[in-house]
């Protein structure tokens, strides 16, 4: 684990809530951080364990300066902000006033420009209604709605590829490699880790490139990257005995599960596997599932109809722990199948976030099922977040003795690098 640092020696309240306990679930922060960290121990070593990354996992700010992809709400609030003049990137003055006039809608609304999910959602149903109607004079009005439709998956795409941890900063990308780190040491004869993201950033991919970590992603080939679901029932192994066929499998490998699709993959007509994963990035946003009113409909098609049926296929398996991470419970088509594992009494979810939040995270915390554990704080903006990314793979997700020689060795490596370089500068 990391050290404590001096700023943890004042006593912050958090919450470990596991269903009614007499204890009233209140914690005190670091003193009873030991506890938290042998439970979350004994979950990791159950038979199946899986991981559910949302888009908190992969925001993060250095003071006010964002240098990961922004979550839903203040990507909302930068895309519909009024502009003194237009900016083609975004919605123009005709535009919004044009929704205004004809349909009575302010897209600077509240509910609009905080939730980008309920700005999709308005964009996505007038343009089925507009596609539907025999009305010639409204066609203006649909070419409107197809602009900024376009103009949200163009910045949404954008935010995902372009930002600080595209300029040289590692930030992000240093708490995903810790937590892949501590994920993959985890006994041999257990069944390999599940990673399921409803994001489509590379942090993950990244991530295991960088500390040498293969994984399966249900794409396959080198030159020509494409999806088949069957590569999911691959294993790594290494040959012990040749002349024997005796087989290990190896202790480092992940299967890595992306919900929505990535900037990464694109369509083409090639058969029985349309699918590619790009290895340079380019827009190919016509494969995202953006939050619309059409995300129940759009996975049911391929790759997606594969994707959630392996969510649903692993979280189901007897003593399956679930772990939720930077995931609001924001998506029902996600949130249905983690009710579905619920009613298999062997299933543990294992949810990192604000206890006190409204909406499906209240609903559950009601239901006082001890299979349920919500660890995190309130968010008062002083002190540590508990349920924050950084601190749940730095100090809550315990750490093995392998790790910690791990550790020291790359503490080597730092030491020597700079040496090396001091040398080979030399006259």
């Amino acid at each position: 684990m990391t050290e404590t640092s001096t700023e943890e020696t004042t006593m912050q309240k958090f919450f470990f809530i596991r269903g009614t306990q007499a204890n009233g679930n209140e914690y005190e922060w670091p003193k009873d951080a030991k506890e938290v960290r042998h439970c979350l121990s004994e979950s990791l070593s159950a038979k199946n364990v899986a991981f559910l990354l949302g888009a908190g996992c992969s925001s993060t700010y250095i003071g006010q300066k964002q240098v990961g992809v922004p979550t839903m709400k203040p990507l909302a609030k930068e895309f519909t902000a009024h502009r003194e003049t237009d900016d083609q990137r975004f919605p123009t003055h005709r535009e919004r006033n044009l929704l205004k006039e004809e349909v009575g809608v302010d897209i600077s609304d509240k509910e609009y420009s905080e939730n980008l999910e309920s700005l999709m959602e308005l964009l996505f149903s007038l343009r089925f209604v507009l596609q539907s109607s025999s009305q010639e004079n409204w066609s203006v009005l649909h070419n409107v709605v197809n602009s900024l439709i376009r103009k949200a998956q163009s910045f949404l795409w954008t935010k995902c590829t372009l930002g600080e941890f595209a300029n040289g900063d590692h930030t992000v990308l240093s708490f995903y490699e810790t937590f892949y780190r501590k994920l993959v040491l985890r006994d041999r004869s257990l069944p390999r880790p599940w990673v399921f993201t409803t994001n489509y950033d590379l942090f993950n991919e990244t991530a295991m490139d960088r500390i040498g970590l293969p994984y399966a992603n249900g794409f396959s080939g080198v030159i020509e990257r494409r999806f088949n679901p069957a590569t999911f029932r691959y294993a790594l192994s290494e040959q012990l005995d040749i002349t024997n066929r005796k087989w290990s499998v190896i202790d480092g490998f992940v299967y890595l599960c992306k919900l929505h699709g990535s900037i990464t993959w694109t369509e083409d007509d090639h058969g029985l596997f349309p699918i590619r994963e790009l290895t340079n990035l380019q827009n190919s946003g016509e494969l995202m599932i953006y939050p619309t009113p059409a995300k129940q409909h759009a996975i049911l098609g391929s790759p997606y109809a594969d994707l959630f049926r392996e969510f649903q296929s692993q979280i189901v398996r007897e003593q399956s722990v679930l772990f939720t991470m930077g995931y609001g419970f924001g998506d029902e088509h996600i949130n249905n199948i983690i009710y579905q594992a619920l009613s298999k009494p062997s299933f543990r979810l294992v949810i990192f976030a604000d206890p006190t939040l409204p909406g499906e995270l209240s609903k559950l915390r009601a239901l006082n099922d001890p299979r349920i554990w919500i660890i995190g704080s309130e968010e008062t903006g002083e002190g540590k977040n508990l349920h924050y990314f950084e601190t749940i793979v730095h100090d809550l997700l315990p750490e093995h003795t392998e790790e910690r020689i791990e550790n020291a060795v790359r503490r080597v490596f730092d030491i020597i690098t700079p040496k090396r370089m001091e040398k080979s500068s030399e006259p």
